[in-house]
């Protein structure tokens, strides 16, 4: 477990979870904690996990929602109480992530190069253990072997956000490293460290989230760019699979690999319209909680006032930015799709041309041989009186004859070809 606290421009490392109840203590209207818990420790004691975060939060996690949160397959969800929402949302594993940076870094040092390689970069095998490396079609990149996702789950509390998530959270370790820069960071002087408009001034190009949500939205964010990131190593290698459909010189034997393509592209366009309808819903459940707020005017506190609303249109925008985002990666999982069916179909139609052809060239073949085995036919009947049978140049007739008539029939092909052309 690890926990980060947060106020105004600063964040603050934190020891446990009586510290972070001693941080709050302070001012708890301008700050909120991070408690970053892995899946296993939660699932190893889910009722002492419960009750320590319930000291922290004022509330419990519901049993149900607590289920949700240990399930490895639970697709991308939202959902919301009276307390705290939940938002579930499918991460890319870490395994998935590094091989699709390899795989990019692979694509962008061999670019131009042969493409025919049976294998791409191999995961790091532990020293003394024999490996048996796996074996790919020919030009498929072990990153599209299979796009694995495992579920974070966010519990948004007033002032509190919990994440729970794999052991292993490339994006989020990075984000937290990130967010642990700023407090290591110089600091601004204290005339400069407002803007003339208020707000606290960037350190590092980012600026301190200053509510759970807004936290949670920039994690997300942060999830989905890994998901950006999984356009270029596909592209590149639906591009290899169509220059090799359309390739007349080498039949094409990667079935397999292009069938497993699609599989993945139809999970990743169903896991993306999961994820837009969770965002969508929590989006629409923060429009709900402002309007209701307006609604009651500011006699309802704090929540009311125009600057509340403002950081409401901020979140809005940062929701809108997460979801644009996703879409663009469904929209490409789709364009990819169709660019599969098409290359399919063009390799099809192509190889149905070469058909075509190699049985024109045939049909020709058996036209001008048909009269030649029409005169054999004859030549050959049991007849005693027969023309040239008896004459000593008859043989060398009959072979003129033949050879006549394929000049003849050649002939009226090409001109009669020549004439379709012109």
């Amino acid at each position: 477990m690890q926990l980060l606290g947060f106020s105004a421009s600063q964040v603050h490392p934190l020891a446990s979870l009586d510290a972070a109840r001693d941080f709050l203590a302070g001012n708890a209207a301008a700050r909120f904690v991070w408690v970053d818990t892995p899946i296993e420790e939660i699932s190893a004691a889910p009722t002492a996990w419960r009750d320590s975060v319930q000291a922290l939060t004022g509330a419990p996690v519901l049993d149900l929602h607590l289920i949700d949160a240990t399930n490895p397959s639970h697709p991308s969800y939202f959902d919301t109480t009276h307390v705290y929402d939940m938002v579930i949302f499918r991460k890319l594993t870490f395994e998935t992530s590094r091989l699709i940076a390899e795989a990019g870094a692979e694509g962008t040092a061999a670019s131009g190069t042969s493409t025919t390689a049976t294998a791409g970069p191999q995961p790091a095998a532990k020293p003394g253990t024999p490996t048996k490396p796996r074996r790919y079609p020919p030009g498929f990149l072990p990153a599209l072997a299979k796009i694995d996702t495992q579920p974070v789950t966010f519990f948004v509390f007033d002032n509190v956000l919990l994440t729970v998530r794999p052991a292993q959270s490339r994006t989020l370790d990075q984000v937290r490293q990130r967010l642990l820069e700023l407090c290591q960071a110089p600091r601004p002087q204290a005339a400069s460290r407002t803007r003339a408009n208020g707000h606290a001034a960037l350190v590092h190009g980012i600026r301190p989230p200053t509510r759970p949500e807004d936290l949670m939205l920039r994690l997300l964010n942060a999830m989905v760019d890994r998901y950006l990131d999984l356009r270029a190593p596909l592209t590149r290698q639906l591009d290899r699979w169509q220059r090799a459909l359309l390739n007349a010189r080498r039949s094409f034997s990667s079935w397999e690999g292009l069938l497993d393509a699609r599989i993945e592209l139809r999970r990743l366009e169903h896991l993306c319209e999961e994820q837009h309808d969770a965002l969508q819903e929590f989006r629409d459940s923060l429009l709900d909680n402002s309007y209701s707020i307006a609604s009651e005017g500011p006699a309802a506190g704090t929540p009311g006032t125009p600057g509340a609303a403002g950081r409401d249109d901020a979140l809005l925008v940062r929701i809108n930015d997460v979801m644009e985002h996703i879409s663009r990666v469904l929209a490409h999982a789709r364009r990819l799709e169709d660019s599969i069916e098409s290359a399919v179909q063009i390799h099809f139609s192509s190889v149905a041309h070469r058909t075509n052809r190699t049985m024109r060239t045939l049909t020709l073949i058996t036209a001008l041989f048909m009269p030649l085995t029409l005169i054999t036919g004859i030549f050959g009947m049991n007849f005693d009186r027969m023309p040239w049978l008896r004459e000593p140049q008859g043989f060398w007739w009959s072979l003129g004859l033949m050879g006549a008539v394929v000049v003849v029939l050649a002939a009226v092909w090409a001109l009669g070809r020549r004439l379709e052309q012109s």
